[in-house]
């Protein structure tokens, strides 16, 4: 007998020997305690979490208030049918990106509690049924309803509809998160994070260029033919299921709802699976830790990232580059902002290039973005900032620490840059410009490092272990937002003179001497660099107790 087919010790069922009566309401009333006691840890929380109910149930007002005033619209049902899909397909994969956003979906968890597999389902599919994502996709689905019911048919068919579409979503979530739960729970499993930056930046750019594209086109009636597929899949199928009864079509109607209705049974069938080989199987993730492949790993190095270093000459320079390129390399936090910032950096000049609104110049974006990772160095470091600390005794120490780190930056920052300024200037086709919007990259660069270590020594900050995306502790937000935000204005603001040069060779027509941008932004760049170095070593030197204590904090 397993775990999950147990009774609890030393007590009687009241519902005929199976045990399970009550855990519906148990589990909810679990479910609202979590969330009580999580808003009363801080005022920082509960402010975040106020917060977010409030721009998420306006978001979702406004959603609805949309959606009904399609009413009557030929595409209503195109566009609802969509929505829907793409709701869906978010419910299955930002469990994967954000899995410590509810502590409620690591079922390893209940291991040790008697619990039978199929009231454990129910249970926590009601539980799951409480948060601000649910409220949100119940907006959504009772307003495309809204939208697109016409007739007593189709209302009877949005009353089955919405909460089946609800349900399909939230055990499309569990049973891929159940499926998921030792990978993500895992050192290597939150590695996952990383591809988020990279899905985001990539989606919301590439939704910006197809709505573009869309209002190029013949409206919503171009997406007729995705839609036509999409109404055919959970859960959107059920929302199309009432414009199907809208036009009268009932046997397409009751088959699209059949379809639901199928894929939910399924994902709680798979779900279900799911908990029993997670709770009554062996984790096997740590089996291998000693085996041949861990020496191995232990002589191969960290795929890599210290090779580069290996090019200086020894001393602390070389091991500060080193130590900057295995952070990249292995910590996710780190890892997340360089996906990240390399992503972006490259998507947005290159998609306003192919749109045919963009500029090279643009393409010092990717500068701007990359050299923000120069900010909060030290707290990059967390609690380990302490053996740093040992070996800081002057300004000397410490200029040679910031200038390792700095040049780590650079190793990747100065190819990818020119890389994308060359891009953009061939999708444009523009090479009288590349002189020039690579000087003002350079000058950017530049000025940014030396802010972004000045700011490192003077508002440091901690970064919390857990969570993905918890970038700052609570607390200590007013000091990243001073560091980011002032950094980058004053960054703006240093690299002015090679900005109006540039601005004021394009004005006067003499383009044919943007040549010279480029190295009086690389000189120019450089003595930012250097000058922000030197002042940001003696604020380290003198201030190393404080920084400390700040990046000690998570």
């Amino acid at each position: 007998m397993s775990v999950l087919d147990a009774p609890a010790a030393g007590s009687a069922p009241k519902d005929g020997g199976r045990g399970d009566g009550g855990l519906v309401p148990l589990f909810v009333r679990l479910k609202l305690t979590l969330l009580r006691n999580g808003l009363l840890q801080s005022t920082g929380r509960r402010a975040a979490f106020i917060g977010s109910a409030a721009v998420t149930v306006l978001v979702a007002a406004l959603q609805v208030l949309g959606l009904v005033l399609l009413r009557g619209h030929q595409d209503a049902d195109t566009l609802v049918v969509l929505f829907t899909g793409v709701l869906a397909l978010g419910w299955a994969v930002l469990p994967l990106f954000f899995p410590g956003g509810d502590e409620t979906l690591d079922p390893s968890r209940l291991v040790m509690l008697p619990l039978r597999p199929d009231p454990l389902v129910r249970a926590l599919l009601a539980s799951s049924l409480v948060g601000i994502g649910p409220l949100f996709a119940l907006c959504l689905l009772v307003g495309s309803v809204l939208a697109t019911a016409h007739g007593a048919a189709a209302v009877v068919a949005g009353v089955v509809a919405v909460p089946l579409a609800l349900l399909v979503c939230v055990a499309l979530a569990r049973a891929v998160t159940t499926a998921n739960t030792r990978l993500l729970t895992s050192r290597k499993g939150r590695d996952l994070a990383v591809l988020s930056g990279l899905v985001i930046a990539v989606g919301i750019q590439f939704v910006s260029f197809g709505a573009q594209r869309l209002g190029q086109g013949g409206g919503l009636a171009a997406l007729e033919p995705v839609a036509g597929v999409v109404r055919w899949l959970p859960a959107a199928s059920a929302i199309g299921a009432v414009g199907s009864a809208s036009d009268g079509a009932y046997g397409a109607a009751l088959a699209q709802l059949l379809v639901s209705a199928a894929a939910l049974a399924a994902l709680l069938w798979v779900w279900r699976r799911g908990l029993v080989r997670l709770m009554t199987s062996p984790d096997a993730s740590t089996l291998a830790a000693s085996g041949p492949g861990r020496t191995k790993a232990r002589t191969s190095g960290a795929a890599g990232a210290p090779r580069f270093g290996r090019l200086l000459p020894e001393g602390r320079t070389r091991t500060v580059v080193g130590r900057s390129l295995r952070y990249v390399v292995r910590d996710p936090k780190t890892k997340t902002a360089w996906v990240s910032a390399l992503a972006v950096g490259l998507i947005v000049p290159l998609l306003n290039a192919v749109q045919g609104t963009g500029s090279v110049y643009l393409a010092s974006f990717a500068a701007g973005m990359l050299g923000m990772q120069m900010y909060n160095q030290f707290g990059q470091d967390t609690s380990a900032f302490w053996m740093v600390a040992q070996t800081i005794s002057s300004a000397r120490d410490a200029y040679v620490e910031l200038r390792g780190r700095a040049l780590a930056l650079l190793l990747i920052t100065l190819p990818f840059t020119v890389l994308v300024c060359v891009l953009t200037a061939v999708v444009i086709g523009d090479g009288t410009t590349l002189p020039g919007a690579v000087g003002v990259s350079f000058a950017v660069l530049g000025a940014m490092l030396g802010t972004g270590a000045l700011g490192s020594a003077l508002y440091p900050y901690s970064i919390p272990q857990d969570g993905a995306f918890k970038n700052v502790v609570p607390g200590q937000g007013s000091l990243a937002w001073i560091s980011i935000l002032g950094g980058m204005f004053g960054s703006g603001v240093l690299a002015g003179p090679v900005i109006a040069l540039t601005v004021w060779l394009h004005v006067s027509d003499r383009q044919d001497a943007l040549w010279a941008v480029l190295p009086a932004g690389a000189v120019y760049g450089a003595l930012l660099a250097w000058a922000g170095l030197h002042l940001a070593a003696r604020r380290t030197a003198g201030r190393l107790p404080e920084i400390l204590a700040a990046v000690s904090k998570g």
